[in-house]
C-alpha cells in the first residue's frame, strides 16, 4: 500500500514537473524566439519594436525557470543531482546567456548606441536555446549513463542527437516567437513573421520526425514503448495532432487569424514534447532511473504539494493577468514600412 501511495505522489510530481516544464518552454520560449529571430532585423526601428513587445513580461516568464529546479531538487533529488552534474556544461552557458540577455536587454534602453546591446540580447537569446535543447537532448538520451552508473558524464550530452534537439527547440522558440509577434505587431514586422512562422513551422515538424525515428531506431526502450499497442497508440495520436496542428497553424496564417495561429504553434510545441515525454515515461532519465527510483519519500512529497503546488495556481492567475494588462499591439510608426 505504501508503495502503491508513493508511487502515485511521484506520478502526480513527474507530471506537475512536466507541466512547469511546458508552461517554461512556452512562456519564455516565445521570448527567446523573439530574441532570436532580432538577429536576423537590419532594420533597427523594427527591432527596437520586437523588443518592446517583450518590456514588460520577459523576465517574469523565467520565473517558471526557477521554480521547476527547485521542484525537481525536493521532488527528484536523485535526478537533479545526476542532470546537474551530468549537463554542468550547457547548464551553466545557458544561465550566463540568460543573465547577459537581462544585461543587455537594461542597456539597450539607456545606451547612446543601442545597437551593440540589441545584437547581445539576440545573441544571448540564441545561446540560450541552444544550451536548453542540448540538455534536452542530452537528458532524453539518457546521458550515457547504464543502470548500476549513477555518477553522470559531463559530457555525455554531446552526441549528434542532442544537436538534433538543439536545433528542433531553436525551431520551435522562434516558431512561438514569430507567431507572437503577429499577435503583437502590425505592418511590415507582422508580414515578415507571418513569413518566418510558415518556414519555422516546416522545419519544426520535419525536426520533430528526425527525432522521433533516430530515437526509435537508436534506443531499444523508446522503440519497444512505441511498438506497444497502448502507448504507441498514445505516441501516434500526439504525432497526428502535431500534423493537424501544423495544417490549421498554416490556414491561420495564410488568413491573419493572429490568436489562432499563435494557439496552434502552442498545439506544435505540446505535441511534440508529450509524445517525447511518453516514449521515455517511466524513466526520469531513460534505461536508467524510473521516476519512483528518483523521487523523495511520501512525507516530502505530500509536504511539496502543500507549499509548491499551491503556488503554482497563483503563478497562473498572476501571469494570466500580467497577459491581460499587456494586451493588445505595439504601436509602429508610419514611417517604419
Amino acid at each position: 500500500m505504501d508503495n502503491e501511495i508513493h508511487s502515485l505522489l511521484a506520478n502526480i510530481w513527474f507530471f506537475i514537473i512536466g507541466l512547469m516544464l511546458f508552461l517554461y518552454v512556452v512562456l519564455d520560449g516565445f521570448d527567446l524566439g523573439v530574441g532570436v529571430l532580432s538577429i536576423f532585423t537590419r532594420n533597427d526601428k523594427h527591432r527596437a519594436i520586437m523588443m518592446t513587445s517583450l518590456e514588460s513580461i520577459w523576465d517574469a516568464n523565467e520565473t517558471w525557470l526557477v521554480l521547476l529546479g527547485g521542484a525537481l531538487f525536493g521532488a527528484f533529488p536523485l535526478v537533479y543531482a545526476i542532470a546537474l552534474q551530468s549537463l554542468y556544461v550547457p547548464v551553466m552557458v545557458m544561465l550566463f546567456a540568460l543573465i547577459f540577455r537581462g544585461v543587455a536587454f537594461e542597456f539597450s534602453h539607456h545606451a547612446r548606441n543601442t545597437v551593440p546591446w540589441n545584437l547581445a540580447f539576440g545573441y544571448s537569446s540564441l545561446l540560450a536555446s541552444l544550451a536548453q535543447g542540448i540538455a534536452f537532448g542530452g537528458l532524453i538520451s539518457g546521458l550515457g549513463l547504464i543502470e548500476s552508473d549513477h555518477q553522470g558524464n559531463v559530457w555525455g550530452w554531446f552526441t549528434p542527437f542532442s544537436a538534433l534537439v538543439a536545433l528542433g527547440v531553436v525551431t520551435g522558440y522562434t516558431l512561438l516567437g514569430a507567431t507572437y509577434l503577429m499577435m503583437k505587431t502590425e505592418g511590415a514586422i507582422q508580414r515578415i513573421s507571418i513569413r518566418q512562422s510558415h518556414a519555422a513551422a516546416v522545419v519544426e515538424i520535419i525536426i520533430l520526425i528526425a527525432v522521433v525515428i533516430w530515437a526509435s531506431r537508436s534506443d531499444h526502450y523508446f522503440a519497444a514503448r512505441w511498438a506497444d499497442s497502448e502507448t504507441g497508440y498514445y505516441m501516434n495520436f500526439f504525432l497526428i495532432l502535431a500534423a493537424f496542428a501544423l495544417f490549421m497553424l498554416m490556414r491561420a496564417l495564410r488568413r491573419r487569424f493572429e490568436v489562432m495561429a499563435f494557439f496552434w504553434s502552442v498545439i506544435i510545441t505540446l505535441a511534440s514534447f508529450t509524445a517525447v515525454t511518453i516514449g521515455c515515461y517511466p524513466y526520469m532519465i531513460p534505461a536508467s532511473i524510473t521516476l519512483t527510483q528518483a523521487a523523495s519519500s511520501s512525507r516530502t512529497l505530500i509536504f511539496m504539494l502543500s507549499t509548491i503546488g499551491l503556488l503554482i495556481p497563483v503563478m497562473l492567475v498572476y501571469s494570466g493577468y500580467q497577459y491581460l494588462v499587456f494586451r493588445g499591439k505595439v504601436q509602429m510608426d508610419e514611417h517604419t514600412d
